[in-house]
């Protein structure tokens, strides 16, 4: 069945990009209602913004999504991502600017909160799009894959010239938790050498050596090194999920990226939702449901995040 949080969770944090403090309220919603932004600092224009592909307007270092009022939320993936990863199918999350907080730099803080409030199931099966052949997205080196597959698997690789990175993969069965287990506490990651830069154009203001895993070379800048010794790829698997979940549904298939980020993600959403032949939409019997990201979740397995 269809799901929603039990109860409205507030996370108060500052923005990575803008650097300004936010509040996000995850609230509550009906069947079928889906994830809706709702900017309540706006009130000229429409404040609704639907957590759709077909509405992020840009991928630099985040995922914004827009409205036709020209109204916007970026940095959404660490959120959607725990939405997803904890089984959430529908909610209102409403924000007082116009980016969700970095909050320690992975979904941990999301996840925990949504898990303590507890998932309610709705009177409505849930329906997935299941992909019928494989769709391609490939820019250079780095590439894009949805294949057909019974549940969500994501399969990852990356490759650094920071040899404290390096080359590193993982591959995963997103069904029993797999995301809130093994990769919500994964933090966002960036070279020493690019901070500089990025903070001169106006980017990365609200960024620390505390909410992120920073590089340089053979060493971790961060205090305390990384949570896992592959936490960046793991990271990246965490932004895939969250940039695919503004799909509207779950996704039955296997996500395979090299190299990728949010941009080619959104790329290959849209090339999948303009051949109405490559995907179907299914409605989920108990078994397929009982397959899908979050699916038995319960509160005290927010004891297992290691953030």
């Amino acid at each position: 069945m269809q799901t929603t949080i039990k109860s409205t969770v507030v996370f108060t944090g500052t923005g990575l990009h803008t650097g300004r403090t936010v509040r996000v309220s995850v609230q509550p919603a009906s069947a079928e209602y889906g994830i809706w932004f709702r900017r309540t600092d706006i009130k000229d224009r429409d404040p609704l913004i639907p957590a759709k592909w077909d509405r992020v307007s840009n991928t630099e270092l985040n995922t914004k999504i827009s409205n036709d009022d020209g109204v916007c939320v970026a940095t959404i993936e660490h959120l959607m991502a725990a939405l997803a990863g904890c089984g959430v199918h529908n909610a209102l999350v409403e924000i007082n600017g116009p980016e969700v907080p970095l909050l320690d730099g992975s979904s941990a803080p999301f996840v925990a909160g949504i898990l303590a409030r507890g998932i309610r199931k709705l009177d409505m099966p849930v329906r997935a799009i299941r992909v019928l052949r494989p769709i391609h997205v490939q820019q250079g080196d780095a590439m894009v894959t949805l294949m057909p597959a019974d549940e969500l698997k994501i399969d990852f690789k990356i490759d650094f010239a920071d040899s404290v990175i390096g080359r590193q993969e993982k591959s995963l069965n997103m069904a029993n938790g797999a995301f809130v287990h093994e990769l919500c506490d994964s933090r966002t990651f960036c070279r020493k050498a690019d901070i500089d830069q990025m903070r001169q154009r106006g980017l990365i203001v609200g960024g620390s050596v505390s909410s992120a895993v920073v590089v340089d070379g053979e060493k971790v800048v961060t205090p305390g090194g990384m949570r896992h010794h592959d936490e960046p790829v793991r990271h990246k698997m965490l932004d895939a999920l969250g940039d695919l979940t503004l799909a509207g549904a779950p996704i039955l298939a296997r996500y395979v990226g090299h190299r990728a980020g949010h941009a080619m993600t959104n790329q290959l959403l849209r090339a999948l939702f303009a051949d109405p032949t490559a995907f179907e939409m299914v409605e989920c019997d108990a078994a397929l449901a009982a397959r899908l990201p979050g699916a038995g979740l319960k509160g005290t397995d927010a004891a297992t995040i290691a953030a």
